[in-house]
């Protein structure tokens, strides 16, 4: 039987992030008002704004892709 010389099962040496350190998405929640007036609209938004045009419709906003940050 010969030995292989390679890092088998080793973990790699480099710097690997906590999973509390890595970077969380936010998302602004629009309404449909600004859904409507978006110079690129979305499909999500379009089907919101299509949703709300409905009588009686309630909703909460959607989250904006366009709005994306890191905190």
């Amino acid at each position: 039987m010969s030995k292989s010389k390679g890092a088998k099962g080793k973990a790699a040496k480099g710097k690997q992030q906590l999973p509390s350190e890595r970077k969380q998405a936010y998302y602004k929640l629009v309404l449909s008002s600004t859904c409507e007036v978006c110079k690129t609209p979305c499909a999500k938004g379009m089907r919101y704004y299509a949703k709300m045009q409905e009588p009686g419709a309630v909703g909460k906003g959607v989250p904006c892709p366009l709005t994306k940050s890191y905190g």
